[in-house]
């Protein structure tokens, strides 16, 4: 018998994403098919888990287990268990899909039944972004923290670790590996309401406007809001690198900025005062950080690395050695050269170096230090994130930057000495001239 198949025909899918509306309905199927593949998939769950202080154990996951908690009934979303041996190591799980909140109340409720089942952990998911392991989505009374530790993930944070996990480490079961593409295929439907970064917010026009026109005020809370949507951006941006490269991505906070609330300061204050919101991200094994600025005023997006210079050779030496490493960089990146005992910089496009390399050279042959590289590109100005948009153009800019120039540079190492022989070696090694000369009179018969 042949069956004739229309190619209309759905393929059955591990992890079917229904039409069906509903909020709960729909956190239900996510924290449901997560906990599924983390049971299931070995390496994944214990990616994941091991962060959270798990050990490598036997991984059981439950969903939406009653409780009894001071008189009252309460159904967490899940349950995570891991077991090695005599220890068990048990997590509560609330989720979050779309763009639903975690809630401080919930949490804390949790918190409470942790410690009162003398359970390890709490972990929430959603699509909230935190910038550190350190830091939570929400305000949460810490002395609840006591008896139990608090973890957040975002669905984005999911979803860079299942395709880290395929693609770069692999998995060695291939029905585990089925089981982790289905999650990746689920996770990445937005009818999952596992959603990608996709919104600077309801103020983002006014903040942009406001920038340009030089009329912000830092304390302001459209302010605030564009600033904390811009580390989202970049925390998103982070791990969208992460999953194409296969390593772990990180944005790096200057000492004056490490809490939560320093960092929030610092880039509201430079949004009124100068109209630019800025951060830096560390690719593992590049040359320099990716130094990342969006000019609201200008309506342009910068990025930019710091490269050493050669620690020998002269000016035109240095320059021809950073050149070699640019061949492919697109002509109108700009190249600027820093040297020493001044602040100030020597600049000309990468096109007009290749040309002159002789304007990048310090007057007086002063020693060049370092190379500073920068892309930009024109700001999108629209408010969500479709192409031409202000997050499309902050990420395209970011990954064609690594793309084109720093992922080609590679930073300079200075060669090992070099072994000369003293002239009383070379006396001591040489042959007596009779000795050669026979030799030289029995190679001609």
């Amino acid at each position: 018998m042949v069956v004739i198949k229309d190619e209309q025909w759905p393929v059955a899918r591990l992890i079917p994403i229904s039409s069906a509306t509903g909020t709960e309905a729909q956190e239900r199927r996510a924290a449901s098919a997560l906990l599924a593949v983390i049971s299931a998939v070995d390496e994944f769950g214990r990616a994941l888990l091991k962060p959270l202080g798990a050990p490598a154990g036997r991984i059981e996951t439950f969903i939406e287990v009653p409780f009894k908690l001071d008189g009252r009934s309460i159904r967490p979303d899940g349950i995570i268990t891991v077991t090695k041996g005599a220890r068990t190591w048990t997590a509560v799980v609330e989720t979050k899909t779309g763009p639903n909140a975690l809630d401080s109340a919930q949490i804390e409720t949790y918190l409470d039944l942790a410690r009162q089942l003398e359970f390890n952990a709490v972990l929430s998911i959603s699509n909230q972004y935190v910038t550190s392991s350190t830091e939570y989505p929400v305000e949460i009374d810490r002395r609840k923290l006591k008896r139990a530790a608090l973890h957040h993930w975002s669905w984005v944070d999911v979803l860079t670790e299942a395709v880290v996990q395929k693609t770069h480490r692999g998995v060695s079961d291939p029905d585990q590996a089925y089981i982790l593409a289905e999650l990746i295929r689920y996770l990445s439907d937005p009818r999952s309401g596992a959603v990608n970064f996709d919104s600077m917010g309801p103020h983002w026009t006014a903040v942009r406007d406001g920038a340009r026109a030089n009329t912000l005020r830092k304390s302001a809370p459209e302010t605030a809001d564009v600033a904390s949507r811009w580390d989202d951006l970049v925390r998103y941006l982070g791990l969208e690198l992460t999953k194409e490269l296969g390593r772990d991505v990180k944005l790096v906070l200057a000492k004056e900025e490490r809490t939560p609330a320093a960092r929030q300061q610092a880039l509201r204050e430079s949004l009124a005062s100068t109209g630019r919101l800025y951060a830096d991200l560390r690719v593992p094994d590049s040359v320099g950080p990716l130094e990342i600025v969006a000019d609201l005023r200008s309506r342009q997006i910068l990025v930019a690395t710091r490269i050493e210079a050669p620690k020998e050779g002269r000016s035109r030496g240095r320059v021809s050695w950073l050149l070699r490493q640019l061949q492919s960089a697109p002509g109108a990146l700009t190249v600027e050269t820093k040297a020493a005992y001044t602040a100030a910089t020597l600049g000309a496009s990468l096109e007009a170096a290749r040309d002159s390399p002789q304007m990048l050279y310090p007057e007086g042959d002063k020693e060049i230090r370092q190379f500073i590289l920068t892309f930009t590109r024109n700001m999108g100005v629209k408010r969500n994130a479709d192409k031409g948009s202000f997050i499309d153009s902050v990420i395209s800019t970011t990954t064609d930057f690594y793309g084109e120039v720093l992922q080609h540079l590679r930073a300079w190492k200075a060669p090992p000495p070099k072994y000369t022989k003293a002239p009383e070696e070379e006396e001591e090694l040489a042959l007596p001239a009779p000795v050669e000369a026979a030799i030289e009179d029995a190679k001609e018969k």
